[in-house]
């Protein structure tokens, strides 16, 4: 990576790094490290590359930190579960690969050849993976205070007031299924329970079918919605979105046929 892209990357974050070997490893991508232990690369003496996953590892913990002190202070009137779903939203893979992109960080991403055919650049996950250690890269390098500060700019600020809009209108956001979990507790007095209806596709790129149902004293009664996903969790969560759109319009429309005395 070469010295002027690395200055670029350092504006773009609002610090310059004493250890720019932490960036470096940040933007390494495993698919680069196990292409080196396959090529004559290894061969030659030279250590291989250290991709970043243990920094991933490390900045999704800081960043679940100081996004709940961010709403702890901003938002001393919401209770711990409209907290919880307002962090879910902000930690969540989409929310920070969309931060990632809006700092341009795919470009940077040292990638294998493969995940680089693959359009590795533009995946959301890759990039997520990619701010979360960007993030533990300047803790290490700075300390909490510069990292409070990046996390504050790029991660909660750009959305955290719509975000509390839409919380207080009853949207749901971030992790559907607390949401899902919450409304069933407060209407129905229920628990959501999710099944694994099928599985389909190759292993490396399974689809999952979730159906998410009603469960009452140990028993589980009517299907409330179907969701689709790469993953069970994934699967999980689009099962209970869809869930949550169904059960508050059928709410409003309830509230709307009630005539008026």
């Amino acid at each position: 990576m070469g010295q002027s892209a690395l200055q670029t990357l350092e504006r773009a974050l609002g610090h310059t790094f004493g250890q720019e070997h932490l960036l470096v490893q940040a933007l390494t991508h495993s698919s680069l490290a196990h292409e080196f232990h396959l090529s004559e690369g290894n061969k030659t003496g030279h250590p291989p590359p250290e991709d970043n996953e243990q920094l991933e590892f490390l900045g999704d913990a800081v960043i679940g930190l100081l996004v709940a002190e961010s709403l702890y202070k901003r938002f001393p009137e919401l209770g711990e579960g409209e907290l919880t779903r307002l962090r879910s939203a902000l930690v969540s893979r989409k929310h920070l690969g969309q931060v990632a992109a809006r700092l341009k960080l795919g470009k940077h991403l040292r990638l294998g050849r493969g995940e680089e055919r693959s359009g590795g650049r533009k995946k959301s996950a890759l990039l997520a993976n990619c701010i979360e250690a960007v993030v533990a890269a300047l803790y290490l390098d700075a300390e909490i205070e510069i990292t409070r500060a990046f996390v504050e700019r790029e991660i909660v600020a750009p959305s955290v007031m719509e975000l509390q809009k839409e919380l207080l209108e009853g949207r749901s956001i971030g992790d559907h299924k607390s949401a899902l979990q919450e409304y069933l507790q407060a209407n129905k007095g229920s628990q959501p329970t999710y099944v694994v209806k099928a599985e389909s596709g190759p292993d490396h790129r399974k689809r999952f079918l979730v159906e998410v149902r009603l469960s009452d004293n140990g028993t589980t009664g009517k299907a409330l919605a179907r969701g689709m996903g790469s993953t069970k969790k994934k699967a999980e969560q689009e099962a209970a979105r869809r869930a949550m759109e169904k059960l508050t319009t059928a709410k409003a429309k309830e509230i709307k046929e009630i005539p008026d005395e």
